[in-house]
This record gives C-alpha cells, structure tokens and sequence, in this order.
C-alpha cells in the first residue's frame, strides 16, 4: 500500500514540474512575439498583443493553477479535480491560442487594418532600420542639369577613374597573359584606390597563388605538395581606365620577378596565405622551396618567417603527425628541428579558427602597404536573429547586422590582427570584455592599411536590398506600399542581371574633393526610370556614412535598363554589334556603370570582343551616354570628345584603342587619315576574302571611325 502512494505521489510531482515547466514556457513564448513572422510586419502585431499575450498570461496562471490542484490532491484526493483541470487547461489552451488571435484578426483587424495596425508598422520601421544603420542614412536632393562640364578640373578625378574592365572579363585576360605557368592562379579581381605618382587612382588587382592541383600528374609527389610548391607570388596591378593598343591592359605591376611600371612596388611578393591555400606545408626543411620561374630554370629559396609550429622535437612531430594524418613525415629526412609547419592557410577558414562566432565577408581582397608588403583585408560582422521588429535578411532569420570587426593577415607569415571597425555594436563590445587583448582600436591599424579599408559590399547589399522597402517611412505609405523601390536591370555579357554595387571614384556634390564611394542606383516598381542612388563613403573620417540622393519625381532620368534599350536601337551600335557576333567571334556586354558628376549623370559601357576558339577578350568599344545622347567610340576620350562636342582634349586615360603606331589621338592630319582607311579597307576586302566575318566587321568599323574624322576635319 505504501508503494502505491509513494507511487501516486512521485506521479503528483512530476506532473505539477511539467506543468510548471509549461508556465514558465508561456512567459518566455511571450517574449517571442517580438519576433512574430505571422502578421503585417515582423514583429508583434495587433492579434499578437490583444490576442497570443493574453492567451500566454492566462495560460501561465491557469499552468499554476493546475499544478496546485494536483499538488494538494495528494491530501485531498480528488482524482476528478486533477482531470477536470486538465481538461480545462488542453481545452483553453486550443481556444487561447489556436482560434482567439484568428478569430481576432478576422472580426477585429481586418475591417480597421491600418488604425489597428499603426503603431506597430511604426516599430517595424524605425527598429529595421536602427538594425541596418539606415537610420543614419542621409537623404539628399539631386537636383539634375544637363550643364556638365567634362573637362573642367574638378572632374578629372572622376573621368580619369571610370572603370572600363570588369572583373570577370579582366581575370580571363589576367589568367592567359599572367598566370605563365600552369600551377598558379588568379582566384579573384579587387579594386581598391591607391596615390600613384600624385594621382588618387583606382586600381585593380589580383594574387598570383599556387594551386597544387595544377601540377603535372607525375609531379604529385608529397616533397612537391608539401615542402617545395609552398606558396605563390607576387600580384597583378592595372587602372581601372587605361587600355593598351591590343585591347588589353596596362599594367602597374606585371610579370614574374615582378616588373613596375608606376611607384608601386612589391618587395615580399612570397604568398604563403591566399584564398585558394587549403593545405598545410612545410617550411625550412632541407628541400628548396620552390620561388618563381625564370626562364628555362627556376630559383630557390627559404622561408624567414617565424610564425609556424615549430617541429623541435620528436614528440611534437609525432603528434602533428597523428593531427594531420601524414606518417609521411615521420619519415622524412628533410624535416629538422628548425622546420615550420604552416596550418590553416585559408584565409577566411584561419579567421573563424580563431573567432568562430563573427561572420565573414566572403571577398577578401588584396592590399600592397608603403612598405611593400602584401595584405589580405576581409571584412567581420556581427549578426544576430534577437532584434525586436525587425526584418530578417537571410534563411536563418537574422535581422541585425554590423560590420564590426576589420582583420588584416600578412600574406607572407600569417599574422592575423582584429581592429574593432564600429564601436557602437553592443555585440563586439561584449565579445570585447569576454576577450580581453584580443581586439584592438582602429586606430591602431598602420596608417599605410587604414587607407584601404572599403565599405564591404556584402554589407551593402543587405543594407540596399531592406532600404527598397524601409524608405518609406510614413506608416500610411508603408501600409499600401506605394513606392516601394527595385535594383534596375542590365545587360550584362548576353544576360539580364540585376546591378551589382559598384565601386567608383566621384566627387559627390557639395564636396570639394573626389572620393571613392560604393554605390547603386535604385528605379521605381513597375518604372525603369531611376528614382534615386545610395553610397557608401569610406575615406577618412566619412567611413561608413551613407547617402541616398534623389531625384525630382516631375523629371525623368533614364535608368540602366532605359539606356541598355536605347543601346539596342542605336542604329550605329546594334549594327556594329550584329556584325561582330557572327560565327568566330562573341560580343561581351559589360557593366553599364551610372556615374554622377555634379548635378548630371553619365552611363558608361564597355564592350569586349572574344573570339570562340580564344579565352582572350579584348576591350573594343566604349558605350557612352549622357541626356537623349547616346555614342561608341574605341576609347574612352573620343566617346566623351563626341558626347559633349568638346573642342578640348579629354584625358580619361593614358591608353587608347585601335590608334596606329606613331599617331596620338586625335592629332592625324589629313593625309595620315587617308592612308588609314586605305589601310583599313584593303585589311576588310582580305578578311572577308577568307570568310573571317569578325575580322571584316572589326576593318569596317575602323574604317568608318576613320571617315567620320575626316569628315570633321574638313
């Protein structure tokens, strides 16, 4: 008998824990509305406040209400109490919480939806916003003209800066011309501002590394894999604007040993830690590591860093053996006690080693200090899905996001530093206290990086795809989503693709100087016009400060899918296109980049010709447009000299396309123009003899270039 009460009284106890469990699960189930995904807008609403809070209150007491009547049947011992109660609870429960906040929104909400809905349309606004720093965002009005002044001196900034190459166009070319030999691999093209010669230039760049793959079969070996093919060398440089006379680039820095052609100089060009390194190596070893090519031999050379594990004894080498899996070091006679092993090579996989609770930009990129030296910079953010209100931007919920953290690793030893970038992220400053030493201030970054920090684009997109919707901060506009906002569409190769930010060097107006800004237009719904753009600034002390400039709403400003359109009826321009995209060759549309200059805007588009059985793309042509006008020419110069029927030379870039040896642009007489379109005729007749359709187009096109300036030169 007493083995039945104990039992009955152990049962007791166990239900009333479980039913206080379940009270203490409403009161924090309360908490959750605030992040409700169910109504209007993300968070709480209306139903959720008047009907999922009240349901979770009184289903808390009535949990606790529950619980005492089984704890006191242990003295009363009414077994109908216990059910009736919990009959009433699972009864309640249904009612509270399934069919109320339904019925509620139903009866009660929908026929008044915006008065009921209205205050918490207001959170959701002003708390997405507060999540994504768009609360900071400055609204400006642009106020457009059509009075540019391309070759005044305060644009020159701007037009010497426009980006002709894009990357993937530019990276083909990169890995035909550069890579010299098959193991090494440019993984991915950055932009990034550099001072060269006086000159505030954008550059663009990419990390000659090694892929081990890329060596010959029989050259698989594991002295090859792990002590002699360690590490790349050196980076490609070239501005974004100059184009050499084949349609290629011209370079800053080339070539292996690296040659100069500016004051960029690179004098540790040894890449031990890069984005496609996903092997451990070793590294003072017996072997020669294996440095550069050069000619029919190679040279040699060991590595001076100190910030490997050292393999100093037996027993260190005999645990990094059973770490890695390789017995094949402990058999090596090349390894002594003064050998380094190099781990985690990766980039982006070495940073979450060492912090595994931020989030990382997934496109480090380049950077060359004043010494000389090579740096990755990669972008760290803090993320969380616990913002009251606000919307979430990706598959796992997370409404709040910071760039907070900047980190910098040396591409020769691996050293990695963390700089706190935001110090008004409340996350970072707990991770801060939580780690003490381990971050440090940005001020604290040598100046020689500082000056290459960017706006991650990562970051930007979040922050641009939230602002299309919480522009709108009036809660009646919001409501009906009058003027919700898209990212236009452009031509791009032979696809319609949605506008990538971009980065560019403008002088932003009001400003006294140019400065190098991320940005990206925005068009209305169901319009292609352009409505507004937004940047990012990042020099100096305007790190992280964002502008959106609008545009008058009575006016019309052609937006990048309206501009590809008139490229396509441009007579001159769709021609030129249809002859070149014969067989043999294939016409490559670039990015359509919208560049404001004062109170105007310009669209530029580079056009590449490739031909099918070649992985070479050459810069042909530049699309330019400004107001009704649209134009291509083969340089950049000549197609603003058309656009702006400018009488004064335009320097927007020291390279030009398609100009014979000998003959500066813009300077032939009329005798030299003769001889040319003789020249160019001949070379079509001879093309087009042989069936080689491309290269007739290409002769045709030069050849009326050559005639429309002789028509000008009358």
């Amino acid at each position: 008998m007493e083995s039945v009460l104990l039992r009955q009284g152990s049962c007791a106890l166990l239900i009333t824990a479980i039913l206080g469990l379940k009270a203490w699960g409403y009161k924090l189930a309360a908490y959750d509305i605030l992040f409700s995904s169910s109504g209007l807008v993300y968070g709480a609403t209306y139903s959720d406040i008047y009907g999922r809070l009240l349901a979770y209150k009184v289903l808390m007491a009535v949990s606790l209400l529950v619980a005492l009547i089984v704890l006191a049947n242990l003295f009363i011992k009414r077994l109908s109490w216990i059910l009736i109660s919990l009959g009433a609870w699972l009864v309640l429960a249904v009612v509270l919480n399934g069919f109320y906040p339904a019925i509620l929104q139903k009866l009660v909400v929908q026929p008044n939806e915006f008065n009921k809905e209205k205050p918490y349309i207001e959170n959701a606004i002003k708390f997405t916003r507060q999540a994504y720093a768009l609360d900071k965002a400055e609204t400006r009005h642009f106020n457009i003209d059509y009075s540019l002044d391309i070759t005044s001196a305060r644009n020159q900034d701007t037009v010497q800066n426009i980006r002709l190459w894009d990357w993937e166009p530019l990276r083909t070319t990169y890995k035909n011309l550069q890579e010299l030999r098959p193991y090494y691999v440019f993984e991915d093209v950055d932009i990034d501002r550099y001072n060269i010669e006086g000159r505030y230039r954008q550059v663009m760049l990419s990390a000659r590394e090694i892929d081990q793959d890329g060596l010959p079969a029989t050259a698989r070996t594991w002295i090859n894999e792990k002590l002699m093919y360690t590490h790349g060398y050196g980076i490609v440089a070239s501005p974004v604007t100059e184009v050499a006379e084949e349609g290629f680039p011209q370079y800053y820095i080339k070539d292996i040993p690296p040659r100069f052609s500016a004051d960029l100089k690179v004098t540790r060009p040894e890449i031990y830690f890069g984005e496609v390194a996903n092997s451990y190596v070793f590294v003072n070893t017996a072997q020669k590591e294996f440095n550069y090519p050069l000619g029919d031999k190679n040279v040699y050379s060991f590595y001076k860093g100190k910030n490997g594990i050292k393999i100093d004894s037996f027993g260190r080498r005999l645990l990094l053996a059973w770490a890695l899996k390789d017995y094949k070091m402990l058999l090596s006679s090349d390894l002594n006690n003064s050998s380094q092993v190099l781990m985690f090579r990766n980039i982006t996989k070495r940073a979450q080693k060492i912090a595994p609770y931020l989030s990382y930009d997934g496109d480090p990129y380049i950077v060359i200090s004043p010494e000389g030296r090579l740096f990755w910079m990669l972008d760290a953010y803090t993320v969380t899905d616990k913002y009251p209100y606000s919307q979430p931007f990706d598959d796992y919920g997370n409404n709040y996001l910071r760039n907070a953290v900047k980190i910098t690793c040396d591409a020769y030893t691996g050293e990695m530093n963390f700089y706190i970038a935001d110090n008004s992220d409340p996350i970072i400053k707990s991770y801060e206290k939580i780690f003490p030493g381990f971050f440090h201030p940005l001020s604290g970054m040598p100046e020689g990086l500082r000056s290459h920090i960017r706006y991650p684009e990562d970051m930007y997109k979040v922050q641009t795809d939230i602002y299309k919707t919480y522009h709108m901060t009036d809660p009646y506009v919001f409501y009906n989503k009058e003027d919700p906002w898209l990212t236009p569409v452009e031509v791009v190769g032979k696809d319609r693709k949605e506008v990538e930010p971009y980065y560019i060097v403008t002088r932003l107006p009001g400003s006294d100087k140019s400065e190098y800004v991320l940005m990206l237009p925005f068009t209305p719904k169901n319009r292609p016009n352009m409505i507004a753009w937004m940047c990012a600034r990042m020099d100096g002390n305007n790190y992280g400060k964002l502008l959106v400039y609008d545009f008058p709403k009575q006016e019309t400003i052609y937006g990048p899918e309206q501009v590809e359109a008139r490229i396509n009826q441009n007579t001159e321009i769709s021609q030129q296109l249809s002859l070149w995209d014969q067989r043999g060759s294939r016409v490559y549309r670039g990015n359509l980049l919208v560049i404001p200059m004062d109170n105007s805007i310009l669209y530029i588009e580079p056009l590449y010709l490739q031909a099918e059985n070649s992985r070479l793309p050459e810069l042909k042509r530049v699309i330019a447009g400004f107001g009704n006008e649209i134009v291509m020419e083969t340089t950049l110069d000549r197609a603003l000299q058309r656009l702006f029927q400018s009488g004064s030379p335009i320097t927007a870039g020291q390279g030009n396309l398609n100009v014979p040896e000998g003959v500066e642009a813009g300077t032939e007489t009329v005798n030299e123009l003769i001889k040319l379109a003789r020249q160019y005729y001949d070379q079509a007749n001879q093309r087009l003899k042989v069936g080689d359709w491309s290269g007739y187009g290409e002769n045709i096109s030069k050849l009326d270039d050559v005639i429309r300036r002789l028509e000008e030169a009358r």
